[in-house]
C-alpha cells in the first residue's frame, strides 16, 4: 500500500468546547486522534480552544472596529490562512453545537469576502472536516451544519469528513470517562481514520496543483462582467 508524503501540509483543529484550559475536554481527547495521525505523517498541526480567546461577536473581520474593546479573531485568522486543513470540532447541547462552534463559524464568515494570491474567495484551496462529541442525539446535524458552512465559504470538503462519538442519550459518561467505550469505539475509530486521510489527501492534492483553477470563480472579474460563457435565460 502506497506511503503518501504529507509532509508541508499544515492544520488547525479548533475545539467548541465550553471549558477553559487546562479543564479536560472529551472533544480535545478526540480530535487528539485525528491530530496524532496527522503528526505521524510528517503535517504541521496546532490545536485552539476558542474559548481560551477573547473573541468578539460579530460578523466583520476585525470587531474592534465596530466597538468591541478586543478581539483576538484577526490574529487567529492569520493562521486559518496559513493552513491548508480546518477541522472544526465541538460538543453536542440541546442537540446543536456549541456556543463557541457557532461563534468560530460566524468568525469565519466574517472574513469570508476577502480574496486569496489567484483573486478567488480565500478558503479556496483549503480542505474542511468536523469532529462531533457528546451524550446526546446530535452528531449528524451538527456535522451538516459545520460542512455546509465550511463549503459555503471556500473550502473544499472530501469524502467522510466528519466523524464523532457519542454515548448513552441522558447522563452517562463521556468520551474520556473510564468505560464510556469511546476510544475502543470501532466505528469512531474507523470514522476518525478516513476522515484524516482524506483531509490530508483533499490538501495535498490542492497543493500539488496549486488550488482550484481560477476559471469561473474570480470575484472581481464577474464585477467587470465577465460571465464564462454564461447566458441568462429569457423569461417569458
Amino acid at each position: 500500500m502506497a506511503d503518501t508524503e504529507f509532509s508541508g501540509l499544515k492544520a488547525i483543529f479548533f475545539n467548541g468546547t465550553l471549558k477553559r484550559s487546562p479543564e479536560v475536554s472529551n472533544t480535545e481527547g478526540l480530535l487528539q486522534a485525528s491530530a496524532e495521525l496527522m503528526r505521524g505523517k510528517g503535517v504541521e498541526v496546532e490545536i485552539i480552544r476558542t474559548i481560551d480567546h477573547d473573541i468578539a461577536s460579530g460578523v466583520q473581520p476585525d470587531m474592534r472596529e465596530h466597538g468591541w474593546d478586543k478581539d483576538e479573531w484577526p490574529e487567529l485568522f492569520k493562521k486559518v490562512k496559513a493552513a491548508d486543513i480546518l477541522v472544526v470540532c465541538g460538543p453536542i447541547w440541546l442537540g446543536d453545537n456549541s456556543s463557541q462552534t457557532k461563534l468560530l463559524i460566524e468568525r469565519l464568515y466574517s472574513n469570508s469576502g476577502d480574496l486569496n494570491d489567484k483573486g478567488q474567495f480565500v478558503y479556496y484551496g483549503k480542505a474542511g472536516g468536523a469532529i462531533i462529541t457528546g451524550n446526546e442525539d446530535g452528531v449528524k446535524h451538527c456535522s451538516m451544519n459545520i460542512l455546509y458552512s465550511l463549503q459555503h465559504i471556500g473550502f473544499a470538503i472530501p469524502p467522510s469528513a466528519d466523524a464523532g462519538w457519542i454515548g448513552a442519550i441522558g447522563p452517562g459518561p463521556s468520551y474520556l470517562d473510564e468505560g464510556s467505550g469511546g476510544p475502543e469505539s470501532n466505528f469512531t475509530n474507523r470514522n476518525v481514520t478516513f476522515m484524516t486521510y482524506n483531509l490530508m489527501h483533499m490538501a495535498k492534492m490542492l497543493k500539488d496543483k496549486g488550488g482550484f483553477p481560477t476559471e469561473g470563480n474570480l470575484p472581481e472579474a464577474w464585477k467587470q462582467g465577465e460571465r464564462w460563457g454564461y447566458h441568462n435565460p429569457e423569461y417569458r
